[in-house]
């Protein structure tokens, strides 16, 4: 089975053309809430099968490794996509701070339609068929949602450490005008990983899963064709 793992104010219809292409699959429909990486892995691990394909998103490829390194021998293949591995930058917790006052100050929807249009590649910020549905997915999480994930990514633990650890067959992937985790960032997280493909999607933002949902699920199709032991 195939576990997709959401980002920020995400939930499982992030992977609705995923889940309906493969049948052996299901998507986390957030994590209740939980305001740290370890606690949104324990979440992922008390609903997964013992042994499963990890495929974690944008701030869900933070919760993946989490995952992995709680659990190592239950996941049989690995893949992240749209993320990073960076520790905090400077000047993070200030920006992510003055994004949730915008909900504070002006309403929830102020702040997804803020925070949502620079994670579209600007090509597809036109087509509603992509746009309605993410926006409302954003707006369904609200804001104690939003702000229990910044806390989670504010207070994340360290992971660069995890990638020569995995093993497994690997899948790294973003869009190819993903402006939060573009193509060099996650070519660096590739280059650390012993047994990973980097796939880039052109034409793709950082919500590559809605924007481009044949492109990553030929990836997909792919990485889980490589053998697992």
């Amino acid at each position: 089975m195939v576990v997709f793992l959401p980002g920020l104010i995400c939930d499982a219809t992030m992977f609705t053309p995923q889940v309906a292409f493969f049948s052996d699959s299901r998507a986390i429909d957030g994590y209740k809430n939980a305001d740290s990486m370890e606690e949104m892995a324990r979440i992922v691990l008390d609903s997964a099968p013992e042994r499963f394909d990890l495929f974690g998103h944008s701030m869900g490829g933070r919760v993946a490794l989490e995952v992995f390194r709680q659990a190592p021998e239950r996941v049989r293949r690995f893949a992240i996509s749209s993320t990073g591995v960076h520790p905090r930058k400077e000047g993070e917790t200030e920006k992510r701070h003055a994004l949730r006052q915008v909900g504070y100050d002006h309403g929830f929807e102020a702040l997804v339609d803020q925070w949502l249009p620079p994670m579209i590649a600007e090509q597809n910020r036109a087509k509603p068929e992509i746009v309605h549905p993410l926006k409302e997915m954003c707006m369904a999480a609200g804001q104690d949602t939003f702000d229990a994930h910044v806390r989670a990514l504010l207070g994340r633990p360290e992971v660069e450490s995890l990638l020569p650890q995995i093993m497994c067959p690997t899948l790294v992937m973003t869009g190819e005008l993903d402006q939060w985790s573009p193509p060099a960032q996650l070519e660096a997280i590739a280059d650390q990983m012993p047994n990973a493909e980097l796939v880039v999607v052109p034409g793709a933002g950082h919500m590559i899963t809605r924007e481009a949902p044949e492109a990553v699920n030929a990836a997909i199709s792919d990485w889980l064709a490589r053998p697992a032991d």
